[in-house]
């Protein structure tokens, strides 16, 4: 294929999906899915296939990695926390726990008995399955009150980030044994001492830099402590996390010495953190277009049509929406739980884990038409619950 021809696929696959972002806005159904939709009907209609399915994983979890990174920091770099929002962040990050576990328990037993495959390895399955994906509900939060939005970035947030902790602990070797499970929270306590200290020291070299083009040195910064982390198994999702609460929360650190000598002053600081925003989103949107059509394309349409893969992905996505739903009846019992209980995609997040299962951790008799299955229908579920938004608005101005 000539080089303007790939040039022009390229150019053409960026303006459609800016395209999509707009019919999204208008319509509630997420980009994700008319991406997703995309990648199928290219893989359907083009009969000889242009790079092999292998490589198209690969490119996948790339892009996902790449992905994840930058949801993490833009979802990072929207968290104001204050004192009047402690109780709304403790209740988000309740929610993420309670619900992760629940729902990762609740698969894991049923893949077990299903399926007739070990405990542990059905709970690494069922891991990703349970993890909100933040990729795919944070740009379409647009249409909900500010309390509301706020409340499911952090919890879509914090779901990723312990997704990931508690699905890179379970394919540790040893993981069913309790001092392995002690050795775990010693190491997540020093990541997160060092993740501090490493957003400190990169927020101050920021400072130190003349020069105007930064932030895809940041980038790189992040991405090396990111893959450093995978390579030695430390929670390195943590150090971009703490990057984006910095910038953006710079009010708890001004009573210390340190900080108010060596970290940038208030003008600095917001100029750095606009430039962030505004480039993190730019880059966000690029890589998530790419990742979501290309997975599309290696989505197998017939695996789809298998009934076990209808049966046991309905199943799956019933304890997901029962486990959802009696949370958020504890949490708010006398408040209606639509959209927040429809608002609960699987995507970039659930993908990057399942490339993520070491091969002598894999379920011999494990459809992965169930992931797509799972990813489509809470994805059309989302769309249900943001209409359902719009319904409600519509009945207030009338």
């Amino acid at each position: 294929m000539q080089s303007s021809v790939l040039v022009l696929i390229f150019a053409s696959v960026v303006i459609l999906s800016y395209f999509f972002n707009i019919v999204s806005n208008k319509t509630r159904i997420p980009s994700v899915l008319l991406l997703m939709g995309s990648g199928m009907l290219f893989a359907f209609f083009e009969r000889n296939t242009l790079v092999s399915a292998q490589a198209i994983n690969k490119l996948v979890e790339v892009l996902g990695i790449m992905g994840l990174i930058m949801i993490i920091l833009e979802a990072s770099l929207d968290l104001h926390i204050t004192k009047d929002k402690k109780l709304m962040i403790v209740k988000a990050f309740v929610s993420g726990l309670i619900i992760l576990l629940a729902s990762s328990f609740a698969i894991a037993y049923l893949l077990n008995h299903w399926l007739n495959e070990p405990f542990i390895e059905c709970l690494i399955y069922a891991t990703p399955l349970s993890i909100v994906s933040s990729a795919i509900l944070i740009p379409s939060l647009g249409q909900l009150t500010p309390e509301k939005k706020e409340f499911l970035i952090y919890e879509s947030s914090f779901s990723d980030i312990l997704g990931i902790l508690f699905f890179n602990y379970l394919i540790s070797e040893g993981s069913t044994q309790p001092l392995n499970a002690v050795f775990y929270l010693g190491q997540m306590g020093l990541s997160i001492v060092l993740s501090i200290a490493f957003a400190f020291v990169l927020v101050y070299y920021l400072g130190k830099i003349k020069l105007h083009i930064k932030f895809f040195l940041i980038f790189a910064v992040l991405s090396a402590l990111y893959a450093l982390g995978k390579i030695t198994h430390l929670p390195s999702l943590l150090i971009i996390l703490f990057f984006g609460l910095i910038i953006n929360n710079r009010q708890f650190f001004q009573d210390i010495p340190w900080v108010n000598k060596n970290i940038p002053d208030e003008e600095s600081f917001k100029e750095l953190e606009g430039q962030l925003k505004s480039v993190t989103a730019e880059t966000a949107f690029l890589v998530r277009t790419f990742f979501f059509i290309l997975f599309g394309y290696s989505i197998d349409i017939a695996k789809l049509a298998v009934q076990e893969v209808q049966i046991l992905g309905s199943i799956i996505v019933v304890i997901l929406l029962v486990v959802r739903l009696l949370f958020l009846r504890y949490l708010n019992p006398k408040e209606n739980p639509l959209p927040e209980l429809f608002l609960m995609p699987r995507g970039l997040i659930t993908i990057l884990l399942f490339y993520s299962i070491p091969s002598s951790r894999e379920l011999e008799h494990f459809n992965t038409g169930i992931l797509f299955f799972v990813i489509l229908v809470t994805a059309v579920l989302m769309m249900i619950g943001l209409m359902s938004v719009k319904n409600e608005k519509e009945v207030v101005d009338l």
